[in-house]
């Protein structure tokens, strides 16, 4: 009997349509299995009932902060990086210690930086 392999899922909190897809689609190619939200409240459902191995917010979903999302995860201890045009300015102060990959990024970036973030297990606040 062949072993399924369970690809490590990735959520990805973003609401620029554009970019989402293109995230969705380098992660796919690259093995993972994608969670992908444009709202806070899909975020926050999926945030608490998915097997999820990191994750990739934007700050800003739709008009509102993507903030109790990153507190969310951190709270089940799984890593997150913020993929946003604010930068770091744009953080909260209980996230300043987040990863932040400022927009724009190119693929070899968003790749280093998810692969940093899987095989370190940061985590904002820690």
């Amino acid at each position: 009997m062949i072993a399924l392999k369970k690809l490590p899922c990735v959520l990805i909190a973003e609401d620029e349509m554009t970019v989402a897809m293109m995230l969705e689609d380098l992660m796919e190619r690259a093995g993972y299995r994608v969670l992908l939200v444009a709202r806070l409240a899909r975020g926050l459902e999926l945030a608490v009932a998915e097997p999820i191995d990191a994750a990739i917010l934007d700050i800003n979903l739709a008009g509102e902060s993507s903030f109790p999302l990153a507190d969310a995860l951190q709270q089940r201890r799984i890593p997150f990086m913020f993929a946003s045009g604010y930068g770091r300015e744009g953080l909260s102060e209980r996230h300043r210690d987040a990863m932040v990959l400022q927009k724009p990024y190119g693929m070899s970036e968003i790749k280093a930086a998810l692969s940093a973030l899987l095989a370190s297990g940061s985590q904002a606040g820690r």
